[in-house]
């Protein structure tokens, strides 16, 4: 469920995107700069043996960067408005964090760009960096500088990834793995404290199985999506329309993921659950939490067929 206020803000900043600020450079230096990718920047391990360092990726910038050019998202794919997510979190996924040099802003472009500064990397893979829109990550790159690049700098594969970019279905996969993590871990999704006209509080709950099935279900509801007859199917077509193909691995991964989301709804209406009274701090009430009987199994495998995805988007490089 990715957090409610970061999509409010994207819709604001895509809107704003249009204002000018101040630009960086035609051309920048990185003959000694280590040359990422966001294939590689999926390794915590291999990041932080560079922390420090001078290092330079290709990308674009996303359109809902700070329209004050403070910071910008960078991403692999052209044409984009809010960063990629990890499921039910705010933790940026195949989108790097860029901060400009001291004194510096950077001016919008929607133009493949090249990326020179300094990596930095977390302490650990457990603690993050946070900004001021709610996003977290565990690395940034810091003290940057961009330059367009030519037609002659991308790949061979450029015209086929801007159709990808064009046709939305990155984005449609996306919202698909939002799905299918809501029924591998409904348990840990909660509704917020909400106070009605006369002042009373409604405290907030983690969601009951009757929650997660009506978040499935009901007409209009969050994830009801998902569950229609030939969703996943739909995405694969979405595919197959671009290039018959070219996505056979990605087509693949769509599968693994719709025979997942099959497996856990399975285990929601089989009653595989139990439930227990706990005080809920948070919430400043005491409620039932609800406890998947397979729950650890769903989420690792949830986990796998995702970092297969984040590969294979991460495997687009300019």
């Amino acid at each position: 469920m990715r957090k409610n206020f970061t999509k409010i803000i994207c819709l604001l900043l895509a809107g704003l995107a249009i204002l000018s600020v101040v630009g960086c450079g035609a051309t920048i230096d990185d003959s000694d700069a280590i040359k990422i990718s966001f294939k590689s920047a999926l390794s915590y391990d291999y990041l932080k043996s560079i922390d420090g360092r001078k290092v330079v990726i290709n990308g674009y910038m996303a359109t809902s960067s700070p329209v004050d050019g403070s910071s910008m998202f960078l991403m692999n794919l052209p044409y984009q408005s809010c960063p990629f997510c990890v499921p039910n979190t705010s933790q940026l996924s195949n989108t790097m964090k860029v901060y400009p040099m001291s004194g510096k802003r950077f001016g919008f472009t929607n133009q493949a760009i090249k990326v020179v500064g300094t990596l930095v990397v977390s302490p650990s893979v457990d603690q993050v960096f946070n900004d001021q829109y709610g996003y977290s990550f565990n690395f940034k790159i810091v003290d940057a500088q961009y330059a367009a690049l030519s037609a002659e700098d991308l790949s061979v594969d450029i015209n086929l990834w801007k159709r990808v970019a064009d046709s939305g279905v990155v984005n449609d996969i996306y919202d698909m793995y939002e799905y299918v993590n809501f029924l591998c871990a409904w348990n840990t999704y909660s509704m917020k404290s909400s106070t009605n006209a006369d002042g009373t509080v409604n405290p907030g709950f983690y969601l009951y199985p009757s929650d997660a099935k009506r978040l499935l279900t009901e007409e209009g509801a969050q994830f009801n999506y998902g569950y229609k007859d030939g969703y996943f199917e739909g995405i694969v077509r979405k595919l197959k329309s671009i290039d018959e193909n070219a996505f056979d691995d990605l087509v693949a991964n769509i599968l693994s993921a719709k025979a997942l989301s099959e497996k856990a709804l399975k285990e929601l209406n089989d009653g595989n659950y139990t439930s227990e009274l706990k005080d809920l701090p948070e919430f400043g009430t005491r409620d039932y939490v609800y406890t998947l009987t397979n729950g650890d199994a769903l989420i690792n495998e949830m986990n796998s067929v995702y970092s297969e995805f984040t590969n294979w988007l991460g495997g687009w490089e300019m």
